[in-house]
């Protein structure tokens, strides 16, 4: 570092001259986090409404998840899943316990697009096809497997012939009748987010989920629920899926009611992917099932050197602890209704519309989101992403303060006010 170049300056040369280049850097340097705010290298603090890309949900530096960790570290970090582990099993149990009634195994790994890359495993094994279907503006992941499934021509062209589209049929978002005719008797699974969050935050319509459910039952197809960005608290419920019931047995407020762990009115999938929020920040993710789709993969059919790490499970055990104890369902549902209202009250002309869930949530602007994106950044210290060109995208930390949220949206309006895209 020279003597004229600052700190911040130092750091962000070496990420740019050592990265890999696939990245487009932001120009701060976040060095620590707490809840809903992260602090850059000068001190100076942001509203989060990035969390992660919604894997923040506990909050950053989560105490019950920090000691986890602490207290795992310290005993034992790694182990494969050949050998059984207390700290596992202890997790299997909890994870299962909040999941619908009848996904009871579980593969654990790392990531959500690993969980993706399992779950088309799982699915060819218990079905013995090998078509998929999936959603258009979907997206599962950037691995050759699980990209063959994401919808975003830019993501998947330029790989060409190595990423197995011939196998995949894509469908509306919403339209059953193309769910009709692209579902066979050759294909393995359908596999839809029950939010699209890269596709705009588009919550599904209740129908296209009955539906998705009637016509894979129909043709021996598995339903797979991509529950890694909506999963653990984010809409409003557990799991998003817990939205989509065949009766109105929900009460006024939309609480969780018992038909969830009986399945009696619920929609319930052959299998879920879940990932990013699941353990409070550490890496993890996992594909959960039914029995009859896990007992027709084969011994060594399918493995991982990191997935079910103790750290990971401890980490998981804490996170998921902490959601049932501070009722975070409950509090994104109830944060998620006021900041989608006060985000409306803007009334600003550049507004199409605001939709989502719970605390995922999207703006859709009549014009291209990222100069009111970085303007929030720059001019306002509040962190948000975007999904597709014209959205404003906020998935902060569920435990965000209602103080944040007012922040975060008064921000907004004053960057919809003084900015001009247009120069």
């Amino acid at each position: 570092m020279t003597a004229t170049e600052s700190k911040t300056q130092h750091l962000l040369s070496l990420e740019r001259q050592y990265d890999s280049g696939v990245y487009t850097k932001h120009d701060v340097v976040i060095t620590r986090g707490l809840g809903a705010s992260v602090w850059d290298s000068e001190g100076t603090e942001y509203v989060d409404c990035v969390g992660g890309y919604g894997v923040a949900n506990v909050g950053h530096g989560n105490p019950d998840v920090v000691r986890a960790i602490q207290e795992q570290a310290e005993k034992l970090i790694v182990l494969p899943q050949t050998l059984p582990n207390d700290v596992r099993a202890q997790f299997l149990e909890e994870l299962v316990s909040v999941l619908p009634q009848g996904l009871d195994r579980v593969f654990l790994c790392n990531s959500g697009t690993e969980a993706v890359e399992a779950a088309k495993k799982f699915a060819i094994t218990a079905t013995g096809r090998f078509r998929f279907v999936s959603m258009k503006r979907g997206f599962s992941g950037r691995t050759l497997g699980a990209l063959a499934l994401t919808h975003e021509p830019k993501y998947r062209e330029p790989f060409g012939i190595a990423v197995d589209n011939e196998h995949v049929s894509f469908v509306g978002y919403g339209n059953i009748t193309e769910l009709e005719a692209a579902v066979t008797f050759e294909t393995a699974a359908v596999i839809l987010e029950p939010v699209q969050g890269e596709g705009g935050v588009r919550p599904a319509d209740l129908e296209f989920i009955r539906a998705a459910r009637r016509i894979t039952r129909e043709k021996g197809a598995l339903l797979i629920m991509d529950e890694i960005q909506t999963g653990f608290c984010r809409t409003g419920k557990m799991f998003a899926l817990e939205h989509f019931c065949y009766t109105s047995c929900q009460d006024a407020d939309g609480v969780r009611c018992g038909c969830v762990v009986a399945n009696e009115c619920l929609v319930v999938p052959d299998g879920i992917t879940l990932a990013k929020a699941m353990a409070g920040g550490v890496p993890i993710g996992a594909f959960a099932m039914t029995a009859e789709v896990a007992d027709k993969m084969p011994k060594g059919g399918h493995g991982t050197t990191f997935g079910g790490n103790p750290l990971a499970m401890a980490a998981g055990l804490a996170a998921i602890r902490f959601m049932k104890r501070e009722k975070l369902a409950e509090q994104a549902r109830e944060k998620g209704e006021y900041f989608m209202k006060r985000l409306r009250e803007i009334g600003s002309s550049k507004i199409r519309e605001v939709r989502g869930m719970g605390l995922m949530i999207g703006v859709e602007l009549k014009e291209k989101s990222a100069p009111y994106i970085h303007a929030l950044e720059h001019d306002e210290q509040v962190l948000t992403l975007q999904a597709t060109p014209l959205v404003v995208r906020f998935l902060p930390p569920i435990v965000i303060s209602y103080e944040q949220i007012d922040r975060a949206v008064d921000a907004f309006a004053r960057v919809l006010e003084r900015v001009n895209p247009k120069g």
